[in-house]
């Protein structure tokens, strides 16, 4: 158990040229967290960058399906003012000349839709065209028009107007043939509702000569708007968009974190705090900027981060301390503990020697795309363990001797050790507690007051099996009495600390029992697991007993998985944390990286 750490106070200063660069490698380090110091000088090299940021959200607006997506900013350093106007200047040049290549890529990929939706319509049999014979040319007394719906769902239809309706992708498709005010006005009531389509003369008189003529236009179509996007790209690599775009991202990133950013007329303030010193050092100097790092103490009116600084092995229990929130400065942090107690709980309720194992390679598996399964490494170890102490391996109790005993057996001795754990467990919360106080320096308060709680919590567990116990627990009660007379200074106040004694004895007794649902759970995983070698001893051959073991096996591992964990989580949280956890410190959080990607000097 440690006390979360106050991020240390940073700051570089840096040639106000070079502010992009430096903080672009700052950011990327992920070990800092920007803050201004106090009375800091607005950043002036940011100054009149709102026009050309405007332009240039203008110009993303038109073209950015159209630029390169890897984006690498040059290595050189210039004021962000200038590089935005080089840049937007670049991009607007670029787009005079690229102008008629985008043109003329819309218009063939606009065509290019066109001709995918009416291949689909082609290959659905109920989509039959009618023959062009059938309808009078050039059509001022019948129109036919495709009527593409967002769903399944189709407008209603008037009477004077054939229609044809059919499905693709789930979508209501409705070929409409009839007089041209009839279907303008079936198409402006599915306005808003459904794409309307007019069919061209020459998809009509055949549905295979049709076919082929969409095919065939289709292949010159995407040979054009192959051509056309190779000489976009070469287009582009004569403008050295890429870079350029870099330039200009860089200076966009740069103003939604300029905040920290304190200038001068020469050099650039850059603070804040930081959970890795030499990672900060290291940045500064192969960035290739003019910049120095140095570490101070932090500014006194200043509130720090904290960060957890567990071992690898307890970190991934640090997600228990988070979804409370960060501990404060003078809070615990239990990750140490948890990473022994979760374990513990989760396989005394999943125990199984087997099952443990094919949770360590889920674990092992996950880990990589998914860090909250290592969780499940700790707890399958854990249920291999508990599965030697009950002999269970894949639901079997016959293969492995118990170290311990058979749940189905013996089963108040299962349900009694979790409620002795759940006991101990809650005494640690009530010390937590009192170790806080005294961080705060307060711990003369809590002595007569949680102190007594504890002191008379220990004796009533003691008593169970020690004939001390009730002198100890009177002698919490003593103390606790005894500490609200002289917080209070008058003797209606001994009452009302016995009374509010009581009270918290009795909740704390009520979250004692909360732990024999752990108990409850391992009988009812042994029971599980008695009926699945149950079925499988019923089945008819060996085929059928294998196959019942292991779909037993697989149901108990996903839905005993899940309950198992959400019960260990509730009990972790909602009665040990309560104890002492409050949750109110600030957590750090890394300034994130630009979207884009460097390119070394």
């Amino acid at each position: 158990m440690l006390r979360p750490q106050p991020a240390s106070w940073f700051e570089v200063l840096a040639a106000r040229d070079d502010v992009a660069v430096v903080l672009e490698a700052i950011a990327r380090t992920g070990a800092a967290e920007l803050e201004a110091r106090p009375h800091a000088v607005a950043p002036q090299p940011l100054h009149g960058l709102r026009d050309g940021l405007t332009r240039y959200a203008e110009l993303e607006r038109r073209y950015a399906s159209y630029w390169p997506g890897e984006r690498t900013p040059s290595p050189a350093c210039a004021a962000p003012a200038t590089v935005l106007e080089r840049g937007i200047a670049q991009i607007g040049a670029w787009s005079e000349h690229a102008e008629p290549l985008i043109q003329s890529l819309q218009r063939l990929e606009r065509e290019r839709a066109e001709l995918l939706l009416w291949q689909r319509v082609l290959d659905v049999p109920d989509a039959t065209l009618p023959d062009s014979a059938l309808i009078p040319s050039p059509g001022p007394l019948l129109v036919l028009r495709l009527l593409v719906f967002p769903d399944s769902r189709i407008a209603p239809i008037p009477d004077e107007v054939l229609a044809r309706h059919f499905e693709i992708d789930g979508r209501a498709h409705l070929l409409a043939l009839g007089p041209e005010e009839a279907v303008q006005a079936l198409c402006r009531h599915a306005a808003g509702k459904a794409e309307s389509h007019e069919v061209p003369d020459w998809l009509l008189g055949g549905a295979e000569a049709a076919k082929a003529r969409v095919a065939a236009r289709l292949s010159a179509v995407e040979a054009e708007l192959g051509r056309l996007r190779g000489n976009l790209a070469r287009h582009n690599a004569t403008y050295e968009l890429s870079r350029t775009l870099g330039d200009v991202d860089r200076v966009r990133w740069l103003t939604l974190h300029a905040s920290a950013i304190d200038t001068g007329m020469l050099f650039t303030w850059i603070t804040g705090w930081t959970s890795d010193r030499s990672r900060i050092a290291a940045a500064m100097e192969h960035c290739g900027a003019r910049a120095l790092p140095r570490f101070p103490a932090r500014p006194a009116d200043l509130t720090p981060p904290l960060l957890l600084r567990n071992p690898w092995w307890a970190r991934p229990f640090e997600v228990f301390s988070r979804a409370l929130g960060m501990p404060a400065r003078n809070e615990a942090d239990p990750t140490q503990l948890l990473a022994v107690v979760v374990p513990l709980l989760f396989g005394y309720m999943f125990g199984d020697a087997g099952q443990g194992l094919v949770l360590i390679a889920a674990g092992m598996l996950l880990a990589r795309r998914w860090p909250l399964a290592r969780l499940l490494i700790a707890g399958g170890i854990s249920a291999v363990a508990f599965g030697f102490a009950f002999g269970s391996v894949f639901s079997l109790e016959g293969v492995l001797s118990p170290l311990w005993l058979h749940p189905l057996e013996a089963p108040l001795p299962v349900l009694v050790v979790p409620l002795v754990g759940g006991a101990v467990l809650l005494m640690l919360g009530l010390a937590i507690n009192g170790v806080e106080a005294y961080w705060r320096g307060a711990i003369r308060e809590w002595l007569p007051g949680e102190g007594g709680v504890l002191l008379a919590y220990l004796g009533i567990v003691l008593a169970f099996v020690h004939p001390a116990g009730p002198a100890i627990a009177l002698a919490g009660a003593a103390l606790h009495v005894a500490g609200s007379l002289w917080l209070e200074r008058r003797a209606r106040a001994a009452l009302t600390g016995l009374l509010t004694l009581l009270e918290r004895l009795a909740r704390i007794s009520i979250n004692t029992l909360s732990f024999a649902r752990v108990g409850a759970f391992a009988l009812a995983h042994a029971g599980l697991s008695a009926a699945i070698v149950a079925l499988a001893e019923a089945a008819d051959s060996a085929w059928l007993k294998l196959a019942a073991l292991v779909l037993g096996n697989a149901v108990v591992i996903v839905l005993e998985a899940l309950v198992v964990s959400v019960q260990t989580t509730r009990l972790v949280l909602f009665e040990f944390f309560t104890r002492f956890f409050i949750g109110s410190g600030r957590v750090f959080q890394p300034l994130p990286p630009p979207p884009f990607t460097s390119q070394e000097a």
